[in-house]
């Protein structure tokens, strides 16, 4: 459905919710390394519980490597606080990449002044600096299914207890 870009993400639970968040929507999760933990982390995969074996999973070795296979362009999506263009007035597409900094430095500033009009943010009150990595990743990529949700392979109340 989509692709979710972690940056040299820091935090092994915020990594696995994540993961858990990808199986759910079929999305594809990439990691650009440096990681700050080991992928095999307990941390990680008690996060993503037992959805970490299902998971679509890519691991970078680093930025440039990613970005020579995927260069950033009208299919991506800089999430950044370094921008007033609100997350929801982006347009998203099935296969968009989405890219999500680490969670002490966000993504190079370099990449978000080369790729302005890629860049999104969502909306603080004056007193937070930033979400929470998974928070931010769930709430961007939501609004990402909520704009392409025909098609969008679904559980549904319905045949969940249909099948009790």
């Amino acid at each position: 459905m989509f692709n979710i870009v972690l940056v040299e993400p820091q935090i092994p639970p915020n990594t696995g919710t994540i993961g858990r968040l990808c199986v759910n929507l079929g999305a594809t999760l990439h990691l650009i390394k440096p990681l700050g933990f080991d992928i095999d982390d307990k941390a990680v995969t008690r996060a993503g519980l037992d959805y970490w074996k299902e998971l679509d999973l890519v691991v970078w070795e680093d930025f440039d490597t990613f970005l020579a296979e995927h260069p950033i362009g009208k299919n991506s999506h800089l999430a950044t606080t370094k921008t007033d263009k609100l997350y929801f007035n982006a347009r998203f597409k099935k296969d968009d990449f989405i890219l999500f900094g680490s969670e002490t430095k966000g993504l190079r500033e370099d990449l978000l002044l080369a790729n302005k009009e890629q860049c999104i943010t969502i909306p603080m009150g004056g007193k937070g600096r930033s979400l929470n990595l998974g928070v931010a990743t769930g709430i961007v990529t939501y609004e990402a299914l909520r704009q392409n949700y025909d098609g969008f392979e679904k559980i549904t109340i319905a045949n969940t207890l249909e099948e009790n």
